[in-house]
C-alpha cells in the first residue's frame, strides 16, 4: 500500500500540537512507524541505495509538499532559519508570541523545556565573543529611571550592548598612535532580543530595535524562532531600508547561529543618546566605564564582561 506522505505528515504534527520537528526528524518518524511502506518505496526506486538515502528522500518530500499542505491546512505553520521545524497550532499569530513570552518554565503540559526571553541573553553572550570576539553586557531597562511613563524604556534601552576590539591584533606602535590620533579602536554594537517574530508583532520588535540601537555603530535584532516565509521576506525589507540587522539565535547550540541580514555601520556613535542612556540607567554606565577602561589601558578585561572563558 503506497505512503500518503501529506496524510501523515499532517496526522503527526496534529496528534502532537504546537511542538516542532525538523522535516528529517519527521521523516525518521515515518521510516520507523511505515517500515513496510518505506520499503516499498525504496523498491520503486533505483536511487535509493540505504537507509539514509530513504529517510532523505521522504525529508525532500516533505518540503516539496509543505506549501499545498500549509494552503490547504492553515494551522500547519513552519518556523524559518535553519533548520526549519514544522508544527501544528490553532493558536492566532498574536497568542503564539503571548504564549512563548508568558509560560511559565515548568510548565507540564508541553514535553519541551521552555525557554524565556532572559535564557537567550547569556546564549547571545556565548555566541557574540565565539564568532565575533565580541564583549557584551546586558541592559536591564528596570534599573533605569522611570522618567517616560508606562512603557516609556521599551524603546530606550537595548538589551544587550556589545564592544569589538579592533586593535586586538595591533602592534603596540599602532595602538598607541591611534590612541593619540582618534576613537577608531572600538565599535560598539546593540541588540534587541525576542523569543518569537511573527507577523503580529513583527513591526514593533523591529522598530524596537531601531530605536534602541540608535547610537551604536551597529544595530541588531535577535530571535530564537522566526515563523513563517513572510515575516522574514518583511524582515529584509525593513532591514534593507534601516539598516538593523538580523541574528537567528540557536538556542541549542550558540555557536551555530546565524546572520540572516548584516546589519549596516553607522561611522560615527550618537553620543548624546548615549550619554542620555548613561544618566538613565546604571547597567549602560557601567558598559561605558568598560569602554572608558579599555581606552585608558588598552586591556577589555574580560572578565569584567558577561560571557567568560571556562
Amino acid at each position: 500500500m503506497a505512503l500518503n506522505l501529506a496524510k501523515t505528515v499532517l496526522d503527526y504534527l496534529q496528534n502532537n500540537q504546537n511542538r516542532k520537528f525538523t522535516a528529517r526528524e519527521i521523516a525518521v518518524w515515518v521510516y520507523e512507524t511505515y517500515p513496510e511502506e518505506c520499503q516499498e518505496k525504496k523498491l520503486r526506486s533505483d536511487s535509493l541505495q540505504s537507509e539514509d538515502d530513504l529517510v532523505q528522500q521522504i525529508v525532500r518530500e516533505i518540503a516539496a509538499q509543505r506549501p499545498r499542505l500549509q494552503n490547504k491546512y492553515p494551522q500547519v505553520k513552519t518556523t524559518e532559519g535553519r533548520p526549519r521545524k514544522y508544527y501544528f497550532t490553532e493558536q492566532s499569530e498574536s497568542e503564539e508570541v503571548d504564549a512563548a513570552e508568558s509560560q511559565p518554565r515548568n510548565d507540564t503540559t508541553s514535553r519541551e523545556p521552555k525557554t524565556k526571553e532572559h535564557d537567550l541573553y547569556p546564549l547571545l553572550s556565548e555566541y557574540l565573543f565565539t564568532e565575533f570576539s565580541l564583549y557584551s553586557k546586558r541592559i536591564d531597562e528596570k534599573r533605569s529611571s522611570n522618567k517616560r511613563g508606562p512603557n516609556g524604556n521599551k524603546w530606550l534601552y537595548p538589551d544587550v550592548v556589545g564592544m569589538e576590539d579592533l586593535s586586538a591584533d595591533w602592534h603596540q606602535e599602532v595602538k598607541d598612535c591611534v590612541g593619540q590620533y582618534a576613537d577608531k579602536r572600538t565599535k560598539l554594537w546593540s541588540f534587541e532580543v525576542k523569543l518569537l517574530i511573527n507577523r503580529s508583532n513583527i513591526r514593533e520588535c523591529f522598530f524596537q530595535a531601531v530605536s534602541n540601537s540608535s547610537w551604536a555603530n551597529f544595530g541588531y535584532l535577535v530571535a530564537s524562532e522566526i515563523e513563517g516565509s513572510d515575516t522574514l521576506k518583511e524582515l529584509r525589507m525593513l532591514f534593507s531600508a534601516h539598516g538593523i540587522g538580523l541574528i537567528q539565535l540557536d538556542v541549542d547550540n550558540p555557536t551555530e547561529s546565524q546572520i540572516l541580514v548584516p546589519a549596516k555601520e553607522r561611522l560615527e556613535i550618537d553620543w548624546d543618546t548615549a550619554n542620555r542612556l548613561t544618566v538613565e540607567n546604571r547597567d549602560f554606565m557601567d558598559f561605558v566605564k568598560l569602554v572608558r577602561q579599555f581606552y585608558q589601558t588598552g586591556d577589555p578585561r574580560a572578565t569584567d564582561w558577561d560571557y567568560k572563558i571556562d
